[in-house]
């Protein structure tokens, strides 16, 4: 199943490493807004820790989506970042492997892929917003 999704940080840690120039390790809690090919929306909830020097490195972390009907897909998330000339975030791409589902995604198994483009970092915000596409594939068990 193909997606869009919008993220933007809820809140965030970048610590300063100090061996070199813009090396950091980050803590960050994301929302996230999906629409899905068939026309389903979902929200969602990410948790990551970054390694990234001027804006690049590897990340990793948690995420949860939870669809209107009250039923949840969690999965567990690696990648990479990409940054720019100026140090900031570019573009991201992640594999993820589902890791629970509740509801009607109860015993689903899986993995999901996405591309990640990045906003400048707005004033007041502690790292950019994000937007991308991504596919999920996955089974659900017999009932």
């Amino acid at each position: 199943m193909n997606y869009k999704f919008y993220n933007w940080v809820n809140k965030g840690e970048i610590v300063p490493i100090g061996d070199v120039e813009g090396h950091n390790v980050t803590l960050i809690l994301r929302g996230v807004s999906y629409v899905f090919e068939n026309g389903e929306v979902a929200t969602g909830d990410v948790v990551t820790t970054g390694d990234l020097t001027k804006g690049s490195g590897s990340f990793m972390g948690y995420f949860t989506i939870k669809f209107g009907d009250g039923s949840t897909i969690m999965l567990k998330t690696q990648g990479s970042l990409g940054g720019t000339a100026a140090g900031t975030l570019g573009s991201g791409g992640s594999t993820s492997e589902i890791i629970k589902g509740t509801g009607r995604f109860e015993g689903i198994k899986g993995t999901l892929s996405a591309k990640t483009k990045y906003f400048p970092v707005g004033k007041g915000e502690i790292a950019p917003k994000g937007y991308g596409e991504g596919t999920m594939t996955y089974t659900l068990r017999s009932k």
